[in-house]
């Protein structure tokens, strides 16, 4: 009983900290609703979409170095680090491209994929 109660209560202290991927839609939605508070937004969720967007920012770039590193070919050819700048507008409106039925898929994968297109290699 006390072992049930324990990995109970662990439970509930771990499930929080597993952050399920974000969807496309859900992130529509938020931008939404961020853009019509206007200057009433809450910062901290303007900081979460930014976050997302930043870390599979990260992990496409991490994935073309790793493939440029290992002799492969990467996946795409976008500019060097920090050069690729893509303002949040452009990003929503690819993001919104993505036919209702599809927008399940995650951040990760719809970024990778408008990279891809934005940057194919030559």
């Amino acid at each position: 009983m006390r072992r049930s109660l324990a990995l109970g209560a662990l439970a509930l202290l771990i499930l929080p900290l597993v952050a399920q991927a974000m969807t496309v839609e859900e992130f529509l939605a938020r931008a939404a609703a961020l853009r019509d508070k206007g200057a009433a937004a809450p910062a901290p969720e303007l900081d979460q979409l930014r976050d997302e967007i930043r870390t599979a920012a990260e992990a496409y770039r991490a994935v073309i170095d790793s493939a440029r590193a290992t002799g492969g070919k990467p996946r795409s050819c976008p500019p060097p680090k920090g050069q690729a700048k893509i303002d949040s507008a452009t990003l929503i409106a690819a993001f919104q491209k993505i036919p209702r039925a599809q927008r399940g898929t995650s951040v990760r994968t719809a970024f990778f994929s408008f990279m891809d297109k934005r940057y194919p290699c030559r």
